[in-house]
């Protein structure tokens, strides 16, 4: 609940040719929009309600923004959702669901939405903004570990560790360029994939690489830049003891969908 109708590709209170955005099927798209020059989006609040909208849409839910001064649009809102997918329920999850037909919308287009034409089942609804829920909603420990924990620092990756996670492999410190925070064992971190720097002494500078997920640690900040790049055969050896050959296990890691990006606070 907001104080305004809906999304807008503008500020409305600013620009008289402000469009609403009715519904998001991608909001990664969106996301790229908000941090676009002239967006209003980030504005007022609404970046945490673009935040919360996307929680809950990659838990397979659906989320609706609308004006918060008029509590009654909530029941006409459920019954236009459920109105459709009674209409469509010969339909996948994840089709195309119309969005709400305002006199706007009948005669405008937008890139970042699927318009279509009025049919004869018109049903009048307050304005609104609808995120779809993702097609492949994450489960509840990965999306706990992803935004139920707020990081405690960062492990660098290189792409060959990567890929291996993305086959369900642990991570190995061979696959651990560096460390950066501090951090104790079971304490939750970003997983950011970089390129392998030609020095081994060189440092990864902040805001490099792609951060691509969250992962429970076996070990330490400190335990880990000493083992980072090494083999598991070698934890022993450096550290006096190996809890695990992993870094971290293939169930205590979870990635973000391809394209979104994070959502859970920096732990200060």
């Amino acid at each position: 609940m907001t104080d305004v109708d809906c999304l807008y590709d503008k500020n409305p209170r600013t620009h008289s040719d402000a469009q609403a955005i009715e519904v998001v099927e991608d909001i990664s798209a969106l996301q790229a929009d908000v941090s676009s020059a002239g967006s209003s989006l980030g504005t007022g609040g609404m970046s945490t309600k673009i935040v919360a909208a996307r929680l809950a849409t990659s838990a397979g839910v659906t989320t609706v923004i609308t004006r918060s001064s008029s509590p009654g649009n909530i029941a006409s809102i459920v019954r236009y959702v459920q109105s459709l997918k009674t209409s469509s329920s010969g339909s996948k999850v994840g089709d195309v669901i119309p969005p709400c037909q305002t006199p706007e919308a009948l005669t405008r287009s937008n890139s970042t939405l699927s318009i279509t034409a009025a049919t004869s089942s018109y049903v009048e609804t307050p304005l609104h903004t609808r995120f779809l829920p993702s097609h492949q909603p994450i489960r509840d420990r990965y999306f706990w570990l992803l935004h139920g924990l707020s990081p405690h620092g960062t492990i660098y990756i290189d792409a060959g560790a990567h890929r291996a996670l993305a086959a369900k492999a642990g991570l190995l410190p061979a696959g651990v360029v560096d460390v950066e925070g501090t951090f104790a064992q079971q304490e939750a971190v970003r997983l950011v994939v970089v390129e392998r720097p030609i020095s081994p002494d060189a440092k990864i500078t902040e805001g490099t690489g792609i951060e691509v997920g969250r992962a429970l640690v076996n070990y330490s900040a400190m335990e880990i830049a000493r083992i980072k790049g090494v083999r598991s055969s070698e934890i022993h050896g450096l550290l006096g003891y190996a809890d695990s050959e992993y870094v971290a296990l293939r169930e205590n890691i979870s990635f973000f969908e391809r394209g979104s990006r994070s959502a859970t606070p920096v732990l200060a």
